[in-house]
């Protein structure tokens, strides 16, 4: 059975499919690694709200505590 031969359009085609299809898989690539950076990233971001309000509270204690330990110097001042 001889082969068809394929004119140039046809074959430009197929050659675009080819293109088309290998790009496609690149992209779908990066597109997987984009998505695991995001989602790393969002772990990181809610373990430093965390800290941050961890340290939040660690300030208003020392504020506190600060200021009680002014009042009592201070009441213990004007006797």
């Amino acid at each position: 059975m001889p082969r068809r031969k394929i004119t140039s359009k046809e074959f430009v085609e197929q050659a675009t499919g080819v293109r088309l299809s290998a790009h496609e898989k690149l992209c779908a690539e990066r597109m997987k690694h984009i998505q695991e950076s995001i989602k790393e990233l969002s772990k990181e971001v809610k373990s430093l709200r965390n800290e941050v309000s961890k340290g939040k509270g660690a300030v208003a204690v020392l504020v506190f505590v600060g200021t009680l330990v002014a009042s009592i110097v201070g009441f213990l001042n004007f006797k």
